[in-house]
């Protein structure tokens, strides 16, 4: 009786070992749209002052955010300097360490884009250099520090752990 319990659990082990592995290590699926924005935390004068460097020294097009522009939005210095850091990510590449601005502005795959206003993603660009984790883009996401993909590793090894429990049953 007992055998037959886990003789239907061994496929599923197996079937989560693989799914776990892979994405583990980044072959999960198709790559991730990713963006880079402002943090809903950061201080105003921190992402103004991340927003100037951007906008000058870092060679970021902020054309589309001046007054006028279709991302021009004086009530919104997350939403503005949001522009400026995806833009100098697309020309630099949508990494942790090219999207950090002071810690200011983290990685999300949720679009930013609005109305008018529309964001390049990593992959309409073509620079992608993704070594961390994303947001998951959920409203209650909380874009407050950086994360990064070991958890998914902590879940293989739980994976291969409860497999070889399952074959010690055999």
């Amino acid at each position: 009786m007992l055998s037959g319990i886990f003789a239907w659990a061994l496929p599923f082990f197996l079937i989560l070992l693989v799914s776990v592995v892979a994405d583990a290590q980044g072959g999960g699926g198709a790559p991730r749209e990713l963006w880079c924005v402002g943090k809903n935390n950061a201080e105003d004068a921190a992402l103004q002052s991340a927003l100037d460097w951007t906008c000058g020294p870092g060679g970021a097009d902020c054309g589309p955010i001046q007054n006028g522009g279709p991302c021009y939005d004086a009530s919104d210095l997350q939403r503005t300097a949001s522009f400026a850091f995806n833009n100098y990510c697309t020309k630099h590449g949508f990494s942790d360490e090219t999207c950090n601005f002071g810690n200011t502005a983290a990685l999300t795959s949720l679009n930013p884009s609005h109305s008018n206003c529309k964001f390049p993603s990593s992959l309409s660009t073509g620079t992608a250099n993704f070594s961390g984790a994303a947001t998951d883009g959920s409203d209650t996401s909380d874009l407050t520090s950086n994360s990064s993909i070991a958890h998914q590793s902590g879940r293989a090894s739980i994976a291969i752990h409860l497999l070889f429990a399952v074959l010690l049953i055999f």
